[in-house]
């Protein structure tokens, strides 16, 4: 049996900005019939999503470099560069980036669901770095409360502060 290799379907061209992260897709739930998506996110310091649930599908995170402060059903957990993070598919998280000079991790997941939002919510990356930081309006919240209740993902609250 011949091993399938990833890389022979790399995604490394697939780059964006989502909010203030650079996002690149490195494996699509397209890709295989299990349908995993591995997503590579670089994010600033103090980035720091909603309060969330998915209701489809589990989200792993495994911290690649920097530090993030996680929130899973109200309990804390500090996450260094090694470390694996899961958050259950019906568990409210949220997470924040406590390192400064940011931080990058994998989010693993099964199905297409966070991967859809991704890419209604992304644009196109100008080049290989962060995005201009900038804060959310009040209209790209509600485009983002919008996009992800259609990819089975509530907001059911504020950013870890």
């Amino acid at each position: 049996m011949t091993p399938h290799i990833a890389a022979a379907q790399s995604h490394d061209d697939d780059v964006f900005w989502f909010g203030n992260t650079l996002i690149s897709f490195r494996v699509r739930s397209t890709d295989s019939e299990d349908g995993i998506s591995i997503i590579d996110h670089w994010m600033p310091y103090g980035e720091a999503p909603p309060l969330h649930i998915h209701h489809s599908q589990d989200e792993y995170f495994h911290v690649i470099e920097g530090v993030m402060r996680f929130e899973l059903d109200g309990k804390i957990i500090m996450a260094r560069a090694g470390d694996t993070f899961v958050a259950p598919k019906g568990a409210p998280h949220r997470f924040r980036v406590e390192s400064v000079l940011g931080a990058r991790c994998l989010t693993i997941t099964r199905g297409g669901d966070f991967e859809s939002m991704l890419d209604e919510m992304s644009r196109p990356a100008d080049s290989a770095d962060l995005p201009p930081q900038r804060q959310p309006t009040p209209e790209m919240i509600e485009a983002l409360t919008t996009a992800c209740r259609r990819s089975n993902i509530d907001i059911i609250g504020p950013p870890l502060g």
